[in-house]
């Protein structure tokens, strides 16, 4: 067999294969603490499609100004969005905050 050819399948193999892989990107979902009931549906899909997709969430709640004084209302935010994502994904990292930010990451379930 030719040694050319031979190489030649195989880097069409390798190439096939990376096509059909999926590499699993951070999604990011905003909100505020005081988000309305339908806007916070509405964040609730896309991260559950976003995680259907493959790829992990990153929830923010973001605060401006004396906001980061009602910490606890965003954390009880983050944790009731963790139950309705259970069905499809599981908590990577808990509520924290980084700065003017309060975040958490899910992964889709295997």
């Amino acid at each position: 067999m030719d040694y050319g050819k031979f190489k030649f399948e195989q880097e069409k193999k390798a190439r096939e294969a990376r096509k059909k892989q999926h590499t699993a990107d951070v999604k990011e979902v905003k909100m505020r603490y005081k988000i309305g009931e339908h806007d916070y549906n509405v964040r609730v899909k896309q991260a559950a499609r976003f995680l259907k997709d493959g790829d992990k969430v990153k929830a923010t709640v973001m605060f401006r100004g004396r906001e980061i004084h009602h910490s606890n209302l965003a954390y009880k935010l983050l944790k009731r969005m963790e139950e309705h994502l259970q069905e499809v994904g599981e908590l990577q990292q808990s509520p924290k905050r980084e700065g003017r930010n309060m975040m958490m990451l899910i992964s889709p379930k295997k």
